[in-house]
């Protein structure tokens, strides 16, 4: 009778024993579960940022298409001032 008493407090020790890691694997989870949602939102946000960093890439590549290289930077940059000058002789005519 003895004997049987012995497994059964063992049993019952072993099932506790059980039970506690199955609770302490249960929160585990729930963090790494909690975690996973946080890296995938994390990920959401970069792959926006990276868009719009591209997006502002792509236009500075179209800008400086249209600009050209040193050479034509240099001659629109002259355009420019001649259009001004030509803007102030107007202003000038118009204000006599």
């Amino acid at each position: 009778m003895s004997n049987v008493l012995e497994i059964v407090d063992s049993l019952q020790s072993k099932l506790e024993n059980l039970l506690s890691k199955y609770e302490l694997l249960q929160i585990e989870n729930q963090q790494l579960l909690e975690k996973s949602q946080k890296l995938v939102q994390d990920v959401h946000i970069q792959q926006e940022s990276i868009s719009a960093i591209e997006n502002k890439y792509e236009s500075l590549k179209v800008a400086n298409a249209m600009v050209g290289g040193k050479e034509d930077k240099h001659s629109t940059k002259l355009k420019i001032n001649t259009l001004i000058r030509e803007i102030d002789k107007c202003i000038l005519q118009l204000s006599e």
